[in-house]
């Protein structure tokens, strides 16, 4: 049997994707027509650190920046020589003793812009020196309460304060690199409001380790006679979280860009 060509209007129908043309009964399959089927695409074998170097983004690193890690490292072991209270010494470095492995266990997956490790490691710092004087003993704050002729060591208000720095960075660049809000004029807000929420929660521990310890938890809540401790530690880690935003979202924008996100429009997202 001989198939005929099918036309319309003077002008030859192809068949789409290698699919027959069916019309009165006549079948028609010009040679040549027929494509292979597409390829499957198989599993992204990259991690993410590995995935940015194979796109060209050769500037970003393995693993965590060896200085920053080891600097961190060696302060708290060093914090951890005859503390001024273990409990408040645990209480205290438990973030870093969490953070700082988990932060290298996903790093190949989700690595950390500079600044946010930076800030990190210094956050990190706050915290060891904090849980080895306690915050009401620290010397430094000694030295600023006497300059200063301020009523209390104002060590606490500077930890929530950082509290409140760093964290914004952190939010805002998990916010940046993994969700709609890449770009949107809700990034900022929504990450000032995570840094609250944080700052309250973590209050909420402080309160948990008051009823737990009762007055064992003294040296960690640092509240110094003060009865808006808890007002003052999350009005300082606001104002830290609005004045991280104002002073690095430009930085921290170019250094998003270097990751395929700029402007904190992202092209790179975890791998799943």
């Amino acid at each position: 049997m001989t198939l005929k060509r099918m036309t319309w209007r003077g002008q030859e129908i192809v068949p789409l994707c290698g699919v027959m043309a069916v019309s009165a009964g006549v079948c028609v399959v010009r040679p040549g027509s027929v494509r292979p089927p597409p390829r499957r695409c198989r599993a992204d074998p990259y991690p993410m650190s590995s995935r940015l170097i194979h796109e060209g983004h050769d500037h970003v690193p393995h693993a965590p920046p060896p200085a920053l890690a080891a600097g961190v490292l060696v302060a708290l072991a060093l914090s951890g020589l005859e503390p001024h209270d273990r409990a408040t010494w645990t209480m205290e470095t438990c973030w870093v003793l969490v953070g700082l492995p988990l932060l290298v266990l996903v790093w190949r997956r989700f690595p950390l812009s500079p600044l946010l490790c930076c800030l990190l490691a210094v956050h990190a710092l706050v915290l060891i020196v904090g849980g080895h004087y306690t915050y009401a003993e620290v010397p430094l704050g000694h030295w600023l309460q006497d300059a200063l002729d301020l009523s209390r060591n104002p060590y606490d208000r500077i930890g929530h304060l950082v509290q409140g720095f760093v964290p914004a960075i952190l939010v805002r660049e998990l916010l940046a690199r993994t969700s709609p809000l890449r770009g949107s004029a809700w990034l900022a807000p929504l990450t000032v409001c995570g840094c609250l929420a944080f700052s309250a929660f973590f209050e909420l521990i402080e309160w948990w380790a008051a009823l737990a310890g009762g007055s064992a938890a003294d040296a960690f809540l640092a509240t110094q006679g003060d009865q808006w401790d808890t007002q003052w530690d999350m009005a300082c880690a606001l104002l830290g979280a609005v004045v991280s935003l104002l002073l690095l979202s430009r930085l921290h924008d170019r250094q998003l860009a270097r990751y395929g996100a700029g402007e904190g429009r992202s092209t790179v997202r975890p791998a799943l």
